[in-house]
């Protein structure tokens, strides 16, 4: 019995040739259709290659020499300032054709020190830094800064805007730095209180008089790569 297929169109394949007495043709729309498929298969072999080619000669990452590699903190109190060293535990910065897309650095909270005292107040201070009224280092070890944007300002100035991780919180920051051949420096200006280190601020704390610390401090960042 013949389908429906044959009652319509006679006895002839898709491809257009006259079937033999068996109800098969030479084969012809088969051969195209796997020639087609060939085709297809080496155009995106092809395209995936070029697309793994640029993007692995565009884009490349520096590690940060943390040895070289400098922050420096300083927080001001009502009577006065202190300051002192943190160092980078690791950290890179990611390029895309020689131009500075990102970045991300890890903090050892526990290299926290201070440089402007010493003996037994340099300790205490010290201490009282890695304790659960500010940075509560033993619970929380490291602090993280990622730049999730880049924006190119006059010459070698780009404007950063990053996540800023501290005992745990998480808050976006913006700041300026300078991309040398091998180096790069920044300023940033944290509020303390947002990562909830509120000990000594004005803003949560009556009659502190001379005892009252501001709630903002200041890191000095110099990077070598």
């Amino acid at each position: 019995m013949k389908n429906l297929f044959d009652q319509k169109k006679g006895n002839k394949c898709q491809c257009g040739k006259t079937k033999d007495p068996n109800g098969n043709c030479d084969g012809s729309h088969l051969n195209i259709q796997n020639i087609l498929k060939s085709i297809v298969l080496i155009i995106c072999i092809l395209f995936s290659s070029i697309t793994f080619a640029i993007t692995s000669s565009s884009e490349n990452s520096k590690e940060i020499n943390t040895k070289k590699s400098t922050i420096l903190w300083k927080g001001d109190k009502v009577t006065g300032s202190h300051e002192g060293i943190i160092k980078i535990k690791s950290g890179i910065l990611l390029f895309d054709n020689k131009k500075v897309i990102g970045g991300e650095f890890e903090i050892d909270m526990s290299s926290l020190s201070c440089t402007d005292l010493s003996g037994e107040y340099k300790s205490k201070l010290e201490g009282h830094l890695k304790s659960d009224d500010f940075f509560g280092v033993k619970k929380f070890p490291t602090s993280t800064l990622k730049i999730k944007k880049i924006k190119k300002q006059k010459g070698n100035v780009y404007k950063c805007t990053a996540e800023i991780t501290i005992k745990g919180k998480t808050e976006t920051i913006q700041f300026n730095t300078t991309l040398d051949k091998n180096s790069a420096n920044a300023k940033i200006t944290i509020d303390r209180t947002k990562f909830d280190v509120k000990y000594g601020s004005g803003s949560f704390f009556d009659g502190l008089g001379d005892n009252m610390i501001y709630d903002e401090f200041v890191l000095n960042i110099d990077l070598s790569f």
